[in-house]
């Protein structure tokens, strides 16, 4: 018998083993296949696949690479390379061999399927999420490709094809909880809550005792303004699995929409307490502190610096040298940071800065850590130079990302609010780094550099200790405000027709803590026959205002949140606006401006407090500014008895607005870029000294 023939014979006889199980004689015989001829490809492939699956990757490459050099033409033989590759780590190496199965088999959804993990380990999203689609087409019967590609698509923000390929999978899989799961949070992200709450009680009937599944339903709950029933879902979580953070978090941003804010630092502090190693939950407590009144500036910093030690020194050591160049008066790179490119308070602030920047002096750079988007999103595409979408990228990547921009200066606009990049700070990726328009405050990183404010919530030489940057005073204010279109008129003073004073707050539940309330009861007290207007979100909440501020519920109306046309239009029947403490009302207290009802507000120690006295000083209404309790009831019940300078107020209030610094926006956005010029030119100093 020839080689040639013995070599066939043991083949036949290996594969006939192999078939039916008996891997021990199959190697046996693939061993003997090599004695006769050491490279043989098709034995040495299945004792390297073999390596493989006894945990020996090393081995499975240098058999599997000696198959294929002898016959390279083998697209099982590159996928089992590749599989061997990945097993080590190896990458790239991994996604060459899978690759190369599909170009001799361009139908291999396994191959596919397997790029696809190689891809994404090698942090390659959109290319994984290519490599899936294949796989769904190849087999689109297969519910586990259809569902995976709605997992990879919803890491990459595609929210609407993440839930198209949901659907999908549901299809043939109708009680897959953990998809039904993943697209009610997808449809969640997307605003299409009722949907939402419908499939994830879906997934609580399938999974009772799944403590993930309460929790996101609480989510979307929430989103609803269903804060009770969020809650309670919560707590069910919570109750299933007492060490869950994640549910103690949610819970503590439901507690905190609903004023109880005692309780939702408590509920952040447990979360932490359970994982230290979440910033965001850290971030989450620490945005909190700024609404509870017992906490002063200075315990507030001291939480910035906790969060700094623990979560931005580490990244520091990726710190890399600057290679910008150092002229001072240059065109420079501006680079803005935020989630909130779109309808929010803080994309307001923005955009007279953005509609009014200096073009020749300025290139501007967004990097948007956002999964929807709006029509003020477009505008602010349109505004800016460069468009960068961030969401789901690592901050090591969006580091990288920023440094080959050559961003000379980056500007954080979030602080510690939901979604905020501080962590990309941390890395440094540009030479000057700023802090802003979030909300007046620090960030507590020693990474930024410096910070904005103006001179009313930080006067000149004072409070510069209680902040980790340098502040920045800009001339006028930190807020410019720019109404956006279809706003109401402002009508006449409501109480000459009702024949009584109605006060109103307008901002959220989160700033009306039981301080608030007991204050603002002393001044419907003070003032017979007067009501009060709020928002509110249940029948308990409402019970739990009547019973904090002592007034009859009959003198309290609430009502819900709406869009901004039903928003605005609910001040036409206000006369008289109450402020929050310690959080007063920032855009909201323009808002209420803007619609010619004026704002009574207390001015106190922290930041955050200081808001009102900000918007009074440059309207020049600063004698509607209180230090004390008494001092706010006084001016309250003072207002309140003078009809005529409400009505005087209430007619003049837009035009008195619409010629102060606080819609001067040419000099808003002159203000910002000349602190930018200034403190470039530092840096060149130094740099160019150093």
């Amino acid at each position: 018998m020839s080689d040639s023939e013995s070599i066939q014979r043991w083949l036949d006889q290996a594969r006939r083993l192999g078939d039916s199980g008996r891997a021990s004689d199959a190697e046996t015989a693939y061993k003997q296949i090599l004695t006769i001829d050491p490279q043989q490809p098709a034995a040495l492939h299945w004792l390297g696949r073999a390596a493989l699956q006894n945990q020996q990757p090393e081995v499975a490459v240098d058999l599997i690479g000696q198959s294929l050099a002898v016959e390279s033409q083998n697209a099982d033989a590159h996928l089992d390379l590749g599989n061997a590759f990945f097993r080590l780590g190896r990458k790239e190496e991994a996604i060459a061999a899978f690759k190369s199965a599909i170009a001799l088999r361009p139908d291999y959804a396994a191959a596919y399927g397997n790029l696809s993990l190689a891809l994404q380990s090698a942090g390659r999203l959109d290319e994984a999420i290519d490599a899936l689609r294949h796989v769904t087409v190849l087999n689109p019967k297969q519910f586990e490709a259809h569902a995976a590609l709605g997992t990879l698509l919803h890491r990459a923000s595609r929210l609407q094809d993440a839930a198209s390929s949901y659907r999908r999978a549901l299809a043939i899989r109708a009680d897959s909880a953990e998809t039904l799961s993943n697209l009610g949070n997808a449809l969640r992200e997307l605003g299409e809550i009722s949907e939402a709450i419908t499939l994830l009680r879906r997934v609580i009937e399938l999974r009772p005792t799944h403590p993930a599944a309460h929790m996101h339903l609480g989510i979307a709950l929430g989103a609803a303004q269903q804060w009770e029933q969020a809650i309670a879902a919560y707590q069910r979580a919570i109750q299933l699995d007492p060490t869950f953070p994640d549910a103690y978090n949610n819970l503590a941003n439901a507690l905190k929409e609903c004023g109880r804010i005692v309780e939702s630092v408590a509920a952040y502090r447990h979360a932490l307490a359970l994982r230290t190693d979440r910033p965001d939950i850290a971030s989450n407590l620490i945005y909190e502190l700024h609404f509870h009144p017992e906490y002063d500036s200075q315990a507030i910093l001291e939480e910035h610096t906790k969060w700094n030690e623990r979560y931005a020194l580490p990244p520091a050591k990726f710190i890399k040298p600057h290679r910008n160049d150092p002229s001072a008066d240059r065109r420079l790179r501006i680079g803005y940071v935020s989630p909130d490119f779109k309808h929010h308070v803080v994309g307001f602030n923005l955009l007279p800065l953005f509609r009014h920047r200096n073009h020749d002096h300025f290139h501007v750079t967004c990097y948007a850590n956002m999964t929807v988007s709006d029509a003020l999103t477009d505008t602010f595409r349109t505004l800016s130079g460069e468009w960068r979408s961030i969401a789901g990228t690592s901050d090591a990547d969006v580091a990288e990302m920023i440094a080959r921009d050559q961003i000379d200066i980056l500007v954080d606009l979030s602080l510690h609010m939901e979604r905020n990049r501080l962590l990309v700070f941390a890395r440094k990726p540009a030479p000057v780094q700023v802090t802003f328009a979030g909300y007046p405050g620090t960030t507590g990183l020693t990474a930024i550099d410096y910070r904005l404010t103006d001179p009313y919530l930080d006067p000149p030489g004072t409070r510069d200790d209680l902040y980790s940057e340098k502040s920045i005073r800009l001339a006028h204010s930190f807020w410019c405000y720019s109404p956006i279109g279809n706003e109401p008129p402002v009508n006449p003073l409501p109480a000459m027709t009702n024949g009584f004073v109605t006060f109103g707050c307008l901002s959220t539940q989160t700033k009306v803590n039981d301080k608030v309330l007991q204050l603002w009861g002393r001044v419907l007290r003070a003032v017979p026959g007067s009501k009060l207007l709020l928002l509110a979100p249940s029948e308990g909440y409402r019970q739990w205002i009547a019973d904090q501020s002592g007034v009859d519920l009959n003198r309290i109306e609430f009502i819900e949140r709406g869009a901004r046309l039903k928003y605005l239009e609910a001040f036409h029947r206000i006369d008289i606006g109450l402020d929050s403490f310690p959080y007063n009302g920032h855009t909201t207290g323009l808002d209420s401006w803007w619609m010619g009802v004026p704002v009574v507000s207390l001015c106190g120690e922290t930041i955050a407090s200081r808001a009102g006295f900000s918007h009074a000083s440059n309207l020049g209404l600063t004698d509607l500014v209180a230090t004390t309790p008494d001092q706010f009831v006084q001016i309250a019940t003072d207002l309140a008895s003078n009809l005529s300078r409400l009505s005087e107020l209430r007619s003049t209030m837009r035009a008195r607005m619409s010629t102060s610094p606080l819609m001067d926006a040419a000099r808003f956005a002159r203000d910002i870029e000349s602190a930018y010029r200034d403190i470039w030119r530092r840096w060149c100093t130094d740099h160019t000294s150093g």
